[in-house]
C-alpha cells in the first residue's frame, strides 16, 4: 500500500503514521476526515482503487470523531490545511472560512451526474457547490409497522389530520403510536423545521440575517405546540424521556411502538429484528404540523471539499473527478444500502421501503435545511429544549424562546453577520 494513514494527536497536532509504508512523497494528496468516516468500506474502496489505478499515493489524516471540529479548526489555523477536507454541509461548517479556503466546484464536469437532491445539499446560500457528495444517502420520514396497521384495519396518513387520527387510533388500541427518543437524540425536530425554510428561502434569509426570530414565525410555534400536545395525549408513550438511540430498535422490533421518525439505512445498520423485521415496515411522510401533506428529508452527505490554495490543486480536482467516474463509484458502492447520489449509480441497494414510496418522496422531499442552513442551529441544543418541554419544565412558548436564545448565541459565537 502506498497510502499513509495518519492519526492526529490532539494535544500537539502531531501526525503519526499508522501504516508500514515508506516515506510519503511531497506530491501525495492529503485528505482530512473523521476516523470513523475514513474507515467506511466505500471510502477505503475508493482510496485503494485510486492508488491501484493511478499509481498515486494518498496521505489520510484521521481525527477522532468527538474532537473533529475543534481539532480541524486548529489545523487550518496553524497552516496545516489539507488538500481535501471531509465535512457535512451543516452548522459546524461555519467554524471554517468557507469562502476564503474552499474551491467552488460548480463548473466541474461531473456536476451534471449528481442527483438533484445530492447537488442541492452541497450548495451554499449563494449557490456555489462546496464539495463532491461521496457518501451514503438516505430518506428520512415516518417509518411505520404496516403489519400492525393492516391487522387493525388502519391506513397510513396522507395529511396532518389523517396522521393525528391514526395516532389516536393506535393509542386506543393499546399501542405507543410514535417512538420519540427524547434522551439525547437530536435529529427529529429538524424534520419539522425543514419545510418551513426549504419552501420559503426569503424566510430563511431573514432568520439568518437576524431580522426575525423563530418566535415571529407561526409555523415554528405550531410545531412545538404539536409536539407538546402529542406528548400530553400519550402518543409518545410513557417512557420518551428515557428512550435513547439504543432503545429505538427494541421498541419497534417488539411492536411496543408502531412508528418512528428516522431514515431507511438505519434498518440496515442498526435494527435487529424481533417479533417484527424490516420487511414489516413501510414509509410515509413526517407530520409535525408544519406541512399539511407531510415531508421527507433528503440525505445528509459528507462532502469532499478542495482547498483552493493547495499546491496540489489540480491533482485534488483530478481525484474528485476519479471518485465521480461511474466505473469507480459503482465499484466503491457495490452492495451498499444507499439512495443514489449519482445518476449513473447502479450497484447500490435501495430499500424497498423507499422504492415503494418513490412517488410520494418525489413530491414531498425537501433538502436537509434546518441542520445545514439555519445559522447557529444545533440539533443537540434543540433536542434538549424539546426534552425539557416533554418533562414539563417549560411550556411551548418558553421552548420557542429558548430555541431562539441558544441559536442566536451560537450564531454570535460563529461570527455570523447581524448577531
Amino acid at each position: 500500500m502506498k497510502r499513509r494513514i495518519a492519526s492526529l494527536l490532539l494535544a500537539a497536532l502531531i501526525l503519526l503514521p499508522l501504516s508500514s509504508c515508506g516515506k510519503k512523497g511531497a506530491d501525495s494528496l492529503t485528505l482530512l476526515g473523521k476516523k470513523s468516516d475514513l474507515e467506511r468500506s466505500y471510502m477505503t474502496a475508493i482510496f485503494d482503487l485510486y492508488e491501484e489505478k493511478t499509481g498515486q499515493s494518498l496521505n489520510l489524516i484521521s481525527i477522532e470523531d468527538a474532537q473533529y471540529e475543534s481539532e480541524a479548526v486548529k489545523l487550518f489555523e496553524s497552516g496545516g490545511a489539507p488538500d481535501i477536507f471531509l465535512h457535512f454541509n451543516n452548522a459546524d461548517l461555519a467554524r471554517f472560512d468557507v469562502d476564503g479556503v474552499f474551491y467552488d466546484l460548480s463548473h466541474e464536469a461531473w456536476v451534471s451526474d449528481l442527483t438533484d437532491g445530492a447537488c442541492d445539499y452541497c450548495r451554499d446560500a449563494q449557490g456555489r457547490l462546496l464539495g463532491l457528495p461521496f457518501w451514503e444517502s438516505s430518506v428520512s420520514g415516518c417509518y411505520y409497522n404496516r403489519t400492525i396497521l393492516d391487522g387493525l384495519g388502519l391506513k397510513p396518513a396522507a395529511t396532518q389530520a389523517d396522521f393525528d387520527m391514526l395516532c389516536q387510533a393506535l393509542l386506543e388500541a393499546g399501542l405507543t403510536p410514535i417512538c420519540w427518543p427524547a434522551d439525547g437524540c437530536g435529529w427529529i425536530p429538524q424534520f419539522g423545521l425543514d419545510p418551513i425554510f426549504a419552501d420559503d428561502p426569503e424566510l430563511l434569509r431573514s432568520l439568518n440575517a437576524n431580522e426575525i426570530a423563530y418566535s415571529d414565525i407561526p409555523a415554528v410555534q405550531s410545531m412545538v405546540d404539536w409536539i407538546a400536545g402529542a406528548s400530553e395525549k400519550g402518543w409518545f408513550g410513557g417512557n420518551a424521556l428515557k428512550t435513547g438511540w439504543d432503545d429505538i430498535g427494541p421498541a419497534l422490533a417488539s411492536g411496543q411502538a408502531v412508528m418512528t421518525f428516522i431514515w431507511d439505512t438505519w434498518f440496515t445498520t442498526d435494527f435487529t429484528p424481533g417479533r417484527y423485521g424490516a420487511e414489516d415496515f413501510a414509509l410515509m411522510p413526517v407530520f409535525m404540523n408544519t406541512a399539511p401533506l407531510g415531508t421527507y428529508e433528503g440525505g445528509n452527505l459528507n462532502m469532499m471539499m478542495v482547498n483552493k490554495s493547495s499546491p496540489r490543486l489540480e491533482k485534488a480536482l483530478a481525484f474528485l473527478e476519479f471518485c465521480a467516474t461511474p466505473e469507480n463509484y459503482n465499484a466503491a458502492f457495490d452492495s451498499i444500502a444507499t439512495v443514489s447520489c449519482f445518476k449513473g449509480q447502479t450497484t447500490n441497494i435501495q430499500s424497498p421501503m423507499v422504492t415503494e414510496a418513490a412517488d410520494s418522496i418525489r413530491r414531498l422531499e425537501r433538502v436537509s435545511t434546518a441542520a445545514s442552513r439555519i445559522a447557529g442551529y444545533s440539533g443537540d441544543d434543540t433536542a434538549a429544549l424539546i426534552r425539557a418541554l416533554l418533562a414539563g419544565e417549560t411550556d411551548s412558548a418558553q421552548c420557542v424562546a429558548e430555541m431562539d436564545r441558544v441559536r442566536m448565541e451560537e450564531a454570535k459565537k460563529q461570527g455570523v453577520p447581524g448577531f
